[in-house]
């Protein structure tokens, strides 16, 4: 096996694992929700846009590993200098553009919740603000490999 295709498996298991993360995560998630509208039923109805962003980030955040596991693949096959990968970068940045959105949303739903119930939410704010931060550098990168990959195709066609 030569170092491309073992780094190509390794990082298609990393997507994996993460997506199977993200399986427990939505299997989960009711049950949680369940547990804690028992324990304070007057911000109960809170919960309803939490899952919703919980789950519309889950969604987002698989579709942008199946983009990643193709692109995986069009490397393995010595095809990553096509359209097809640049679409998917494409998708992946609208992805990540995507949860920085519902982010943002959970936690303008935090501090309304914050207002209601007395809490100070400066934890989850500061995790939020982290990911955001993280996801921020994720499109950098994918924009730093999106712009050469579209010049090489647009000379490609000439």
């Amino acid at each position: 096996m030569n170092v491309k295709r073992g780094s190509t498996t390794f990082l298609k298991v990393i997507i994996f694992l993460v997506g199977v993360a993200i399986l427990a995560l939505c299997i989960w998630l009711p049950g949680a929700a369940i547990r804690d509208a028992g324990a304070h039923p007057d911000t109960a109805y809170f919960l309803i846009p939490f899952l919703a962003c919980a789950y519309g980030f889950c969604a987002t955040l698989s579709v942008a590993l199946y983009q990643a596991y193709k692109l995986l693949t069009y490397i393995e096959k010595s095809n990553a200098f096509s359209e097809l990968s640049l679409n998917s970068l494409k998708i992946i940045k609208k992805c990540a553009f995507t949860v920085i959105f519902i982010i943002l949303l959970g936690l303008v739903n935090l501090k309304v919740l914050s207002k209601v119930t007395g809490d100070d939410p400066a934890g989850p704010t500061s995790l939020g603000l982290m990911g955001i931060l993280a996801i921020s550098i994720i499109i950098a990168a994918v924009d730093a490999l999106q712009k050469p990959l579209k010049n090489f195709l647009e000379k490609g066609s000439e």
